[in-house]
């Protein structure tokens, strides 16, 4: 993927999700779209993630020894725990790089 291509993505979806949050804006939606953007993040996070954790140059990764696949999890119980977004961050690369160091 070309630096520019993911320019232009983070453009767009920044445009998007500022026009239609920025409360300044005139602009005004219904009510239930503007719940529906809301969930953008979250579905937006899913896809970009959910093949890297699980697949590697076009084949799923073998699960026993999946780095990435116990990071995730481990990434959930950490910011399950601690509300801190920063925090939570800083441990769950700590727990990444310290599995795969071992693995």
């Amino acid at each position: 993927m070309s630096w520019l291509l993911i320019l232009a993505l983070a453009t767009i979806v920044f445009f998007n999700r500022y026009v239609f949050l920025e409360p300044n804006v005139p602009l005004k939606i219904p009510n239930l779209v503007n719940r529906a953007l809301k969930y953008s993040a979250p579905c937006l996070m899913t896809a970009i993630c959910g093949p890297i954790i699980l697949m590697e140059h076009g084949a799923i990764r073998e699960f026993p020894n999946n780095p990435y696949f116990l990071g995730a999890l481990i990434s959930i119980v950490i910011s399950f725990y601690i509300k801190n977004i920063v925090s939570a961050v800083l441990l769950s690369l700590a727990a990444f790089y310290t599995i795969n160091y071992f693995i």
